[in-house]
């Protein structure tokens, strides 16, 4: 019989972000982000003038648990999320830490969505999911491979997981998902009628 093996695995991280921190609310992080966004004239400036189909605050908000509390409460929960993930990696941090560099809000309406992208200069990357209703975008990671397989034929419809060229996920509110920042995502588009919406931050080593 042949040895065959799965060699350099990409790690992804769930978990549900109250199994750290002080308890935070989904009622309470919900409100804040929208009233973050109707008041934060800049990022919806920014949304609109880059063709971001809604309102995310990357550009414009640096510095959100500093000014809210909650999100003061989200980030302590987020660093031990983010170290445990690490662990998992077995990264070798040499007496550095991994420590928060942006954080930002995203409300995605119908129609809305966020093409393939990566978060370059960033170690482990993620977000946490504030409203998903029913019919909303899902996220979408690619194999990292995908652009060196030049002439390689497609994978079968029923592929095992680990070797499908996809794969979709549909978060729950209150989800945290980490991934290493190499990894090429995107949130299809969204067909509820409702708004997505999320948090989304960057570690880096430092």
């Amino acid at each position: 019989m042949p040895d065959i093996e799965t060699l350099f695995a990409t790690r992804l991280y769930k978990a549900r972000l109250n199994e750290f921190g002080s308890g935070i609310s989904d009622d309470e992080l919900f409100d804040s982000c929208y009233a973050i966004a109707e008041d934060d004239e800049a990022g919806q400036n920014w949304s609109e003038a880059n063709g971001y189909p809604g309102y995310t605050s990357y550009a414009s908000l640096t510095d959100l648990p500093w000014r809210f509390p909650i999100f003061k409460d989200v980030v302590e929960a987020l660093d031990q999320h983010v170290c445990a993930f690490a662990e998992d990696l077995q990264f070798d941090l040499n007496d550095r830490k991994l420590v928060l560099e942006d954080i930002w809000i995203n409300v995605l309406p119908e129609g809305g969505f966020h093409s393939a992208h990566i978060h370059p200069h960033s170690a482990i990357s993620g977000t946490t999911y504030v409203a998903m209703p029913k019919g909303a975008s899902a996220l979408r990671l690619e194999d990292p491979r995908h652009a060196m397989m030049m002439a390689a034929p497609p994978r079968i419809k029923d592929a095992r997981r680990e070797m499908k060229s996809f794969i979709y996920l549909k978060p729950e509110i209150g989800d945290v998902m980490l991934w290493e920042s190499w990894l090429r995502h995107e949130v299809v588009m969204n067909q509820s009628e409702f708004d997505r919406v999320s948090v989304s931050f960057n570690y880096k080593w430092e």
